[in-house]
């Protein structure tokens, strides 16, 4: 039987994994994190059954996305997609997130799937809608909010994490493809 108190220790060494440890206050938009603790999470895949283990993507470099089909922003998904084509095979991984949490997205996962897949060719991961602030947000979202002190204030902000577990976010106005997203990537897929 385990004790309470080295139970208590277990819970509090698993919590300060998770917590962020910002190198420079002078960023407050770049995080350096656990990556281990920040990429425990799992959700199904968008209209599919299959789960999508988040650990899988440890010595990627990420860029997690909230997404909306009904958005301004929405046209992002070509050039994510261009940007996921381009740097795939250099260790890239986009996952796009819908969400409804500012009343831009599909009920129905099939409408979601076809604004992806048919409308905008994407085949980086998409997964289940879910929410992605407050407190109702999932926990990815919730941790990545943490290391970036930045929730998503709209559709397709985006977050980049990279193998060494810094975390860095850019706004939904920040393109993909020819700026400083795409710049970031480039340097920490040259770095890992």
């Amino acid at each position: 039987m385990i004790q309470r108190s080295a139970l208590l220790a277990f819970i509090s060494i698993m919590a300060s994994a998770c917590t962020p440890a910002h190198d420079n206050p002078a960023e407050p938009k770049a995080a350096h994190t656990e990556e281990a603790g920040l990429l425990q999470f799992h959700t199904q895949r968008l209209r599919s059954d299959e789960i999508v283990d988040f650990r899988a993507y440890a010595d990627k470099t990420l860029l997690v996305v909230n997404t909306a089909s009904r958005c301004g922003f929405t046209p992002q998904f070509k050039e994510l997609e261009a940007l996921y084509q381009k740097y795939k095979d250099n260790g890239l991984a986009v996952v796009g997130f819908p969400s409804n949490d500012f009343r831009q997205e599909h009920a129905e996962a099939e409408a979601i799937a076809n604004v992806c897949y048919v409308n905008y060719g994407v085949t980086f991961d998409m997964v289940a809608e879910s929410s992605v602030r407050g407190s109702a947000a999932n926990s990815l979202f919730k941790r990545l909010t943490v290391a970036t002190g930045a929730a998503p204030a709209w559709n397709f902000n985006k977050y980049l994490i990279t193998p060494d577990g810094s975390v860095r976010h850019f706004d939904s106005a920040t393109q993909p493809l020819g700026g400083e997203l795409e710049a970031a990537i480039a340097r920490a897929l040259e770095s890992a």
